[in-house]
């Protein structure tokens, strides 16, 4: 099981209701969810609206200091490693790298985490 995170934005194509365009799609395990509270970005992956973030750009300046404590001290983070292998630093880190660089390019996009 995991989460799944969606960037959207609306466009108003003229009909009734707004197309929806889905600008960034990723995918994440539950396992890791130690390690992201372990850098403090727990909160800011899995429940967004509860910090009040309602935009990827709000998401940039958090996930990127959690990432930078992750790259700082690998060991520390490394212990969060689930023993049946699914999930791990190595993994996360790419993840986060490109999740943020997906928050730069579409700043304004509204998320969507569906656990």
């Amino acid at each position: 099981m995991g989460l799944d995170i969606t960037l959207l934005a609306e466009v108003d194509t003229g009909g009734e209701k707004p197309h929806v365009v889905k600008l960034f799609d990723a995918y994440v395990t539950h396992n890791l969810t130690a390690m992201a509270a372990e850098a403090g970005i727990y909160e800011h992956i899995w429940q967004p609206y509860e910090v009040g973030i309602k935009t990827a750009g709000e998401l940039i300046e958090p996930l990127t200091k959690g990432l930078q404590a992750m790259r700082d001290d690998p060991v520390r983070f490394e212990k969060h490693n689930p023993p049946n292998g699914f999930g791990s630093y190595e993994r996360f880190v790419p993840w986060l790298e490109k999740y943020i660089d997906a928050c730069k390019e579409h700043p304004k996009a509204q998320i969507d985490a569906c656990r």
